[in-house]
């Protein structure tokens, strides 16, 4: 005997296609999240079987993304619900469906205004806020210590990531940094990195993230340069995610121009390793943390 079919306006939730992903990157478009352009390659490069969706009648109408990074830590990203579809309990299913995906994994999140204090009710709670500035700053041509990423050692630059991060991730960096568009560049002192960043195009203003340095002066050298190499894309401006947690970072993005616009909240539900927060200027997306 054959199963039965679902029922009409039944929400169906299982995993998403690179291909997929594309129609959620246009609806982060729409909510103001100004999505990087080629992002998605990268994502999936650490989880591909952690990104879904829901359907109704095979049409997408939810989606999120529980990204597992190592055996201790997950981040989720990407909640939404197409617009004309919310209040009817969709969201809360796809999250319910998602999160097991992560285990007993610590998870972490970047959560919106309106959304915290559900997150809160879902046992996460606030490590620190993060404000988006952008703006449209002068730049010079790098400095001769503002190399290419590419010309640095593949591991000094992994092992400097992973001190910046709650874990280390090298299937994602690499994708990160030869993402077609995407501009990574190194500051190298004395023959030491002291901090990278990158630069990719996206929606309206370029996104920079990360940006990882081991003081003021090294982020100010690569923000200059990665807003200098931003101009070959005809942006906008850049944006760049500061956290509170550095408020360094917050004074350098002013002296360069940048206004806050939006903020966000880095939530966790558990204990992360720790991480060097004095050299985080610039978190690297807030969809995947």
């Amino acid at each position: 005997m054959p199963s039965a079919s679902p029922a009409p306006d039944t929400l169906l939730i299982g995993p998403a296609t690179l291909q997929e992903w594309e129609l959620v990157r246009t609806w982060a478009a729409e909510e103001g999240w100004n999505p990087g352009a080629s992002d998605a390659p990268a994502f999936f490069a650490q989880d591909p079987q952690g990104f879904f969706l829901g359907r109704i009648d095979g049409e997408p109408v939810s989606a999120i993304s529980v990204v597992n990074y190592s055996d201790r830590y997950a981040f989720l990203g990407f909640y939404l619900v197409r617009p004309d579809l919310r209040g009817l309990g969709h969201g809360l299913a796809t999250w319910r469906a998602a999160l097991p995906h992560a285990g007993e994994r610590t998870v972490g999140l970047d959560g919106v205004p309106d959304q915290q204090d559900n997150y809160r009710r879902s046992g996460f709670s606030l490590a620190y806020r993060t404000a988006r500035y952008v703006g449209e700053p002068a730049a010079d041509a790098p400095a001769p210590d503002v190399v290419p990423a590419g010309e640095v050692d593949p591991a000094a630059l992994a092992a400097y990531d992973g001190a910046c991060h709650p874990a280390d991730r090298p299937r994602f960096l690499s994708a990160w940094l030869t993402t077609p568009g995407h501009r990574a560049l190194a500051r190298v002192t004395d023959g030491r990195l002291t901090g990278y960043g990158v630069v990719r195009p996206a929606q309206n203003e370029a996104r920079v993230g990360p940006l990882f340095a081991d003081t003021p002066a090294d982020a100010a050298a690569l923000l200059d340069a990665l807003s200098y190499e931003a101009r070959a894309f005809g942006a906008p401006g850049i944006a760049i995610d500061v956290p509170e947690a550095n408020p360094i970072a917050a004074r350098l993005a002013e002296e360069r121009g940048l206004e806050p616009t939006f903020e966000t909240a880095r939530m966790y539900t558990g204990a992360i390793r720790p991480v060097a927060r004095d050299r985080v200027f610039g978190v690297t997306t807030l969809e995947l943390g």
